[in-house]
């Protein structure tokens, strides 16, 4: 599967990408205005990857083809998921990543971020890829995958950082916190931020992540 995106770099010759994969029913453009709101030093050059998902059938939605990187086939608390598409589309998100490390980018100057669905599509990809990364935001979002991902020991130290709403009603916290557990079982040191909001991104946690990614590529105010 070739998935189609937006491309936005914040300087020529970007040495750093983030790709950041929407949530069910949106689209590669719902993340794009968080560009200029993360706040990141104005002479550092990145490229922020905004894949749109493919338009498929959703089992809890009446079976009504929308944007999504996989088929729900029950809201229960552990989620019902089609994980063969899940997997397909980590494996094109992977696919990107190849992309640009074939255009110069190094791995390890590559970072994941995903929303609700695109977040357990995130923790697939990341967590299975063959080279290092050099981070994974998983934002209100669950790990779908845990009792079949086959994680690959170039991502065993991956930086890793939960977000998630005290008052989501579409993926609750406990999704967030369960994933959290299931990393630190798996040897991971993942960071957990939680903020009063519900399903959704707040200002607050928007500051979070501008910190992670500056941590994850050595990014300063007066750097490239």
């Amino acid at each position: 599967m070739t998935l189609n995106a937006i491309i936005k770099d914040t300087a020529a010759d970007p040495d750093a990408c983030v790709i950041w994969l929407h949530g069910l029913g949106a689209n590669g453009h719902d993340f794009e205005p968080i560009v200029p709101e993360l706040g990141l030093p104005a002479n550092s050059a990145i490229r922020f990857i905004f894949p749109h998902a493919p338009q498929i059938a959703v089992t809890v939605n009446g079976g009504h083809r929308m944007p999504a990187w996989y088929d729900i086939i029950a809201m229960k608390i552990e989620r019902e998921v089609d994980e063969r598409q899940l997997r397909v589309s980590a494996r094109a998100i992977q696919a990107l990543i190849e992309q640009q490390i074939a255009l110069g980018i190094d791995s390890r100057r590559i970072i994941l971020a995903g929303f609700s669905q695109g977040g357990a599509v995130a923790y697939e990809a990341a967590l299975s890829f063959d080279k290092p990364l050099g981070g994974l935001v998983a934002m209100s979002t669950y790990l779908a995958t845990a009792d079949s991902l086959e994680r690959h020991a170039a991502n065993a130290a991956l930086p890793i950082q939960v977000l998630h709403g005290t008052r989501d009603a579409v993926v609750p916290e406990l999704l967030g916190t369960r994933a959290c557990q299931q990393l630190k079982l798996w040897g991971y040191t993942p960071q957990f931020h939680s903020y009063n909001m519900e399903h959704s991104v707040c200002g607050a946690e928007i500051t979070d992540i501008s910190r992670f990614f500056s941590q994850c590529l050595g990014l300063k105010s007066g750097e490239a």
